[in-house]
């Protein structure tokens, strides 16, 4: 196994684990919104998750010739640029991780949640065809055939009315468009600069745009924030501190398609945490929608017959 392909297993385990960490914290999430706010919940979650991230990220961007922070030799990019595209990469994907939450906290409110994380789900689609409509990326017929095993297993797990669209759906729809932006804005930026500042900083914005509504719209006391410290800081440490993290670093690299099929798993991880946590039912059909989701996973990380035939004779040759 040479090395690209040993960085691309280790990177999608990244995303796995990322999927399995965000699709646990929905049962805090769960928790936590039944006595607070969702905007509250968000910003105390995001701002927590950014304490977290400073004292981590400050040494290594400080060592990182892409970041600001760098004053050794030899930067990967001038001083200005470098800022230039912190900032840049900063508001466009913490403005995207801000905007896709809320926007799909908006849809629950005229839409099931099934309809909602299937509608969400569409950003597996979404990914690949702006990747292709922006950067002229294609994908190979394998990658199309798994996304589309994808799509049916995530019909069969989460719908389970009729196929009527409506105002929460058409919503939840913009918030799987952002979703698809946020994944190839990563994909973009994560190459030049450092991952740990830039999740540290889209932490930080994300819970700044979450205060807002939140004083607002919203009436959360302080005894309502001390009574979920738990889900909070299992959001806020875990799914915002290490998991979007994780996703940053898993993505560098890897090609965004595949990352976006296994961060999908998050909606299969959250419905068998649901199972399992909370006492939940799954039924056949759910469960059959999950067995599919994890095959067309899988057919996204297997070469295709042009990457075989490049190792082969990369293998070859050595």
């Amino acid at each position: 196994m040479n090395s690209e392909s040993s960085l691309k297993i280790r990177h999608s385990l990244y995303l796995l684990l990322t999927s399995l960490i965000w699709g646990t914290c929905f049962v805090a999430q769960s928790i936590a919104t039944k006595t607070m706010g969702p905007f509250t919940y968000n910003a105390c979650r995001f701002f927590l998750g950014a304490a977290f991230m400073l004292p981590l990220a400050i040494p290594a961007a400080r060592k990182d010739p892409r970041s600001i922070l760098y004053r050794g030799g030899h930067p990967a990019y001038p001083q200005k640029e470098r800022q230039k595209l912190f900032l840049h990469s900063s508001a466009v994907i913490g403005f995207c991780m801000f905007a896709a939450g809320t926007l799909q906290q908006a849809g629950l409110m005229y839409t099931t949640a099934g309809k909602s994380g299937f509608v969400t789900a569409l950003y597996i689609i979404l990914v690949p065809l702006f990747g292709l409509i922006i950067f002229r990326r294609k994908c190979s017929p394998l990658v199309w055939v798994s996304i589309a095993v994808a799509v049916l297993g995530f019909y069969l797990l989460c719908m389970k009315g009729d196929l009527s669209i409506n105002k929460g759906d058409l919503i939840t729809l913009m918030c799987s468009f952002v979703y698809a932006f946020h994944i190839l804005s990563v994909d973009y930026y994560v190459s030049k600069v450092n991952e740990l500042l830039l999740s540290f900083m889209q932490l930080l914005i994300s819970a700044v745009l979450s205060l807002i509504p939140a004083l607002i719209f919203e009436t959360s006391s302080w005894n309502d924030i001390l009574a979920n410290l738990g889900p909070i800081a299992y959001a806020g440490v875990l799914s915002g501190g290490v998991a979007y993290t994780l996703q940053l670093i898993g993505q560098r690299g890897l090609n965004p398609t595949a990352a976006s099929l296994l961060m999908s798993l998050e909606s299969v991880i959250s419905a068998l945490a649901g199972w399992v946590i909370l006492g939940e039912t799954l039924t056949g059909r759910e469960l059959f929608g999950c067995v599919l989701v994890f095959c067309g996973v899988i057919l996204a990380q297997l070469p295709a017959p042009e990457q075989l035939k490049k190792w082969k004779q990369h293998a070859a040759e050595t």
